[in-house]
């Protein structure tokens, strides 16, 4: 074989560092838009959701007619009050097609949740629907600083899960390289990161956490590594866990929303350079924050529940979702079209009532963070004594912890709860790694009270 003289390989562009803000150029056109322009395009999305969903979903159909209100009724936004809610329970009551909207021969993909409490909700994907899927998590991606050329580490679980095929395919969309990862064997997700070198990660902040230890217990400085950016979900996460991740692995940490049965991750996104809530992603999603009890729509700057309606899904539309997720609406900022959702402060079905006062896990983790010798992995389990409902708070100690340390911070937490929320605990302060995990997530609360 003949050949001419060896041509040197080119060296690799570097890839571009997070900036400030983004260059006007790479925002898309729905970004660009203002406030009234995105109204029109809402109202005019949300009255075809709402004729797709009467026309091919029977729930839908007898739903509406038992309200007394049809598609067309929909005049504007304001009007979508008048709609009934759909709930997780709809969804499990027709398991597995019964909300599909669209022929089984026009889906492209299933996922579904994992059904730890019933019946897994399923959800479907035409080829359109996963289109816009790539785009909004894409989209997500460049608020949070994601640039093509960067590489991200994807740490979510793969698989039925939304997480980890979410943001695979959006990273891939925003022009970056994906290294998937999955959950687990974290010693070589640390060896990974350390390799090949990725910008961005993301991983639900739990699982972050447990990287960062795992750094730690090798002997790396997590701040010396290549990661600049961090985009956390599928779990509330509270400010004072932002501050620990972002001065131990010296990074941007941003928060990303989402859920399977309205889309998966990239409903809602973090602006890295703002970091003061997420902008819902309006031309795709439409808001509304509702009192829980009763239902009534809330004005923006109130907490309440957030319900959210799908305006492009072809296969699975979503009327008016109870997400069960606490937050408030807020003026747009970074991307002033889109209103901001504050941070999910906490689940209405999260929500402990205990001896007549509501408890919060945020509210725990906010006085773990505040501990030392503790990590914020924990887990409340809440047990009846005779008559009388009882909480223990397991929370995991950090590697090198000594037994008189962690009876110090079991009693600094107890007072801290005892002060803050004004009950009474038991804390119990494990070895690192027992609590038990799923997807990279620890399960909050067990309650193990009889009926």
């Amino acid at each position: 074989m003949s050949g001419g003289p060896a041509v040197p390989a080119r060296p690799a562009a570097p890839a571009p560092r997070l900036g400030d803000a983004p260059d006007p150029g790479l925002l898309d056109a729905a970004e660009r838009m203002d406030r009234e322009e995105l109204r029109a395009l809402q109202l005019d999305r949300l009255r075809s959701t709402l004729r797709h969903a009467y026309g091919n979903v029977e729930h839908y159909r007898r739903a509406f007619d038992e309200a007394g209100v049809a598609p067309d009724d929909c005049r504007s936004p304001a009007d979508l009050a008048r709609f009934p809610f759909t709930t997780k329970a709809d969804l499990r009551e027709t398991y597995p097609y019964g909300m599909f909207a669209v022929p089984m021969s026009e889906v492209r993909r299933l996922h579904a949740s994992s059904g730890t409490t019933g019946r897994p909700t399923v959800v479907g994907y035409t080829r359109g629907d996963l289109e816009v899927w790539a785009d909004v998590v894409a989209r997500s991606i460049r608020a949070a600083g994601g640039r093509p050329g960067h590489k991200v580490h994807v740490s979510y679980g793969y698989g039925l899960f939304t997480g980890g095929l979410g943001a695979h395919y959006g990273a891939e969309r925003a022009g970056c390289t994906v290294i998937p990862a999955s959950g687990g064997m974290t010693a070589r997700q640390v060896r990974l990161i350390q390799d090949l070198r990725p910008e961005i990660i993301m991983v639900t902040p739990s699982y972050m956490l447990t990287l960062l230890d795992e750094f730690e217990r090798q002997g790396v400085d997590p701040r010396a590594s290549s990661l600049q950016a961090g985009i956390f979900g599928a779990e509330p996460w509270t400010e004072e866990m932002r501050r620990e991740i972002e001065e131990r692995a010296g990074l941007h940490a941003v928060d990303i929303y989402g859920l399977s049965e309205v889309i998966g991750p990239g409903v809602a996104q973090e602006c890295v350079e703002t970091k003061d809530g997420l902008h819902i992603w309006e031309d795709h999603f439409y808001p509304e924050v509702v009192d829980p009890v009763t239902g009534e729509v809330l004005p923006d700057g109130e907490e309440g529940e957030l319900v959210l309606t799908s305006l492009t899904k072809q296969a699975l539309p979503v009327v008016r979702y109870r997400t069960r997720d606490l937050t408030r609406l807020l003026p747009g900022t970074a991307r002033p079209a889109f209103r901001r959702m504050a941070k999910v402060t906490g689940r209405c079905d999260d929500m402990i009532i205990l001896r007549g006062v509501n408890v919060f896990p945020t509210q725990i983790e906010e006085i773990l963070l505040r501990v030392p010798g503790v990590a914020p992995h924990f887990q409340i389990r809440l047990t009846r004594r005779g008559r009388t409902d009882h909480m223990t708070v397991r929370v995991e100690a950090r590697p090198g912890t000594g037994p008189e340390q962690r009876e110090a911070a079991a009693g600094a937490i107890a007072r801290g709860v005892k002060d803050g929320v004004g009950i009474t605990v038991e804390v119990s302060v494990v070895d690192p790694e027992t609590l038990e995990r799923s997807v990279g997530k620890i399960r909050r609360v067990v309650d193990a009270r009889e009926g």
